[in-house]
């Protein structure tokens, strides 16, 4: 018994797709040889002759109304291939800022809201912090020992030109200045980057330091925060007119997606419309349980339609150097054989089996057992496939009986 038959596409057979394999069945029980013993293919006088299989060749003669319905393209040299990659879209990371506690506290006020635009340095939320409030207090502590040690070099230069104390002496108050002086710069930097640099009054903003918008609220008022808890950011801020695409590649792909290289995204949720971008890095591994690996790429967004998360398709151009590129319906499975249909002559088709080297959802590119400019079929190769089998069947059964 040979092996079911399905064509390419058929993997992914929709509704429309089942009602076309129903009008070839249909179309195969009408046509003469399809199904059918020699008998009644002949059973009408008026019927043309029925098609005959000579040295694995499927031989039609000539005007027999069954060629209308296999249509045949040109396999072509295979030069630029459209690949079609799962993506996913993310915000892009270099213009994306995470907002984490640097102290503990309780969050007093949000000044800022999912959606609202921000510049840099903008305060977003406010917190009551005793351990800002210590940092506060240190670097007022250390401006007084500032204050204090550079009174006490004062005397001591005065002493020492006055010949009342010794060298060493003096040179003892200059270093506990410039002591106190950095400790100062240390305890005010400190400050500075998390809020006032000075006074003392526990209060810590939460600012951003890039400007945009606002896609990400974790907190609310009241809210106790530290900076060692886990979960998500308290605020995320990111510039949205810029987005990264993550594509999932094989590893067949890799050479037509080199940093630079152009990208054409299509998304569910604007049919027919695509958006352009640029391939900027690809990962150094493999994942071992996909075999895939992930490409990175930008893509402009300056009208905010696409947004984070999105699924998409990734459709790039890769180049062939070697192989032919036939339509997807040109390919028939055959148990886990691929084969095609080629036309040697007018109504003359055989078998071949082929090789692929990619399957996509339109174009195939076979690497081997066929040559550019050969001519296989492309609508109703399935139909053609049966018969085939049919003629086949029917030849082992007579050949089983002839004594």
């Amino acid at each position: 018994m040979m092996a079911p038959l399905l064509s390419l596409p058929a993997r992914r057979l929709s509704a429309r797709g089942l009602l076309a394999l129903a009008a070839l069945g249909a179309a195969c029980a009408l046509l003469p040889g399809c199904g059918k013993s020699g008998a009644e293919a002949t059973a009408t006088p008026a019927e043309p002759a029925p098609p005959v299989m000579q040295a694995g060749q499927l031989r039609f003669p000539s005007g027999h109304p069954q060629l209308a319905l296999l249509g045949t393209v040109e396999a072509r040299a295979a030069k630029d291939v459209a690949v079609d990659l799962p993506a996913r879209l993310v915000w892009n990371e270099e213009r994306t800022q995470r907002i984490y506690p640097a102290f503990a506290g309780r969050v007093t006020t949000i000044q800022a809201d999912l959606g609202q635009s921000v510049k840099a340095g903008a305060p977003l939320a406010l917190l009551a912090s005793p351990d800002f409030g210590q940092a506060q207090a240190d670097t007022a502590k250390a401006q007084a020992g500032q204050s204090l040690a550079q009174q006490s070099l004062k005397r001591q230069r005065e002493l020492f030109e006055a010949g009342i104390i010794a060298r060493k002496d003096l040179e003892q108050a200059e270093a506990d200045a410039a002591g106190a002086q950095a400790e100062v710069a240390r305890a005010a930097a400190r400050t500075r980057l998390y809020g006032s640099a000075s006074g003392v009054n526990q209060q810590l903003a939460l600012s951003t330091g890039i400007g945009g918008v606002v896609v990400e609220r974790n907190l609310n008022p009241g809210q106790e925060v530290r900076p060692d808890q886990s979960g998500p950011a308290l605020f995320v801020v990111t510039d949205p007119t810029s987005l990264w695409v993550q594509i999932d590649a094989r590893e067949t792909d890799l050479s037509s997606l080199r940093p630079g290289d152009p990208i054409t995204l299509q998304v569910p949720a604007y049919p027919g419309a695509t958006f352009t971008g640029k391939v900027t890095a690809t990962a150094d591994a493999i994942d071992p349980g996909t075999r895939t690996i992930k490409v990175r790429g930008v893509v402009p967004n300056a009208d905010r339609r696409l947004k984070a998360e999105m699924l998409a398709t990734a459709r790039v151009q890769e180049s062939r150097a070697g192989g032919v590129v036939v339509p997807a319906s040109a390919i028939v499975l055959d148990g886990t054989r691929h084969i095609v249909f080629v036309r040697r002559e007018s109504g003359v088709f055989e078998p071949r089996k082929v090789e692929l080297a990619h399957e996509g959802p339109a174009e195939v590119l076979v690497a081997a057992g066929l040559q550019p400019g050969e001519a296989v079929v492309n609508q109703n190769a399935l139909l053609l496939a049966r018969q085939f089998q049919s003629m086949a069947e029917d030849t082992a059964t007579v050949k089983k009986e002839t004594p």
